[in-house]
């Protein structure tokens, strides 16, 4: 068979979309608790705590200077060694990438809400607004607009980043087509090249998208 013959392939093509969703599923599920949890971080980090900002920043760096795979390594093989609870590959994903989002999400959010100038704190406080209700009603609408480019940059970054939990098994569209390849490899030595390349096209289709929805909200809300 040749190579595009074989992605013709209704049973290939249907393993391959069925990875695209275990992909999918982990991105986004982890982008909806990293939206809630990083709400709560980054009001909490903005609120002028030393303490609280600094805990929230420690966090933040060891989140961004440990590389993923490593937290992935850490909750699938080091956590169930050191504790005896077994966690499935899956679930390791989801938490890796669940809390990654949150603190991103924290640091976007932070950013959103310092940015907003301080008259707007001022004139609600004026009216007698409590901290929270300012927080609800004016400032959160107000940087809602300057948080959701950042956001949408992160699930473009959270579906292209899923990929390397084919490193701990978790069965999505990499692993799939590693499958397929090692199916098809000794009688078309080209499967490597078509397999690749149209996984390539299927993260193209999604990322690229969000990719410029990101741009056209920045340029338009910046």
């Amino acid at each position: 068979m040749q190579g595009a013959e074989i992605l013709l392939n209704p049973q290939v093509l249907w393993r391959l979309f069925e990875g695209l969703v275990v992909s999918l599923e982990i991105s986004v599920i982890s982008i909806l608790i990293s939206l809630v949890g990083g709400v709560i971080f980054g009001i909490a980090m903005s609120l002028k705590n030393k303490i609280v900002y600094a805990v929230l920043k420690i966090c933040l760096e060891i989140v961004r200077i440990m590389p993923t795979i490593v937290w992935l390594f850490i909750f699938y093989f080091g956590i169930p060694r050191a504790t005896g609870i077994h966690i499935s590959a899956f679930a390791a994903s989801l938490l890796v990438f669940s809390i990654w989002g949150i603190f991103e999400m924290m640091d976007i959010v932070r950013g959103a809400v310092v940015s907003i100038p301080k008259h707007q704190f001022e004139s609600a406080s004026s009216l007698g607004l409590s901290k929270v209700k300012i927080y609800r009603y004016v400032i959160i609408p107000l940087a809602f607009r300057r948080l959701v480019p950042g956001a949408v940059n992160l699930l473009s970054r959270m579906i292209k980043t899923t990929s390397i939990v084919v490193l701990i098994g978790v069965v999505e569209v990499v692993k799939v087509g590693q499958q397929i390849i090692e199916t098809y490899v000794f009688s078309n030595n080209m499967v490597q090249f078509w397999v690749y390349s149209f996984i390539f096209f299927l993260y193209f289709i999604i990322c690229y998208p969000i990719s410029k929805f990101s741009k056209k909200l920045e340029k338009r809300w910046g």
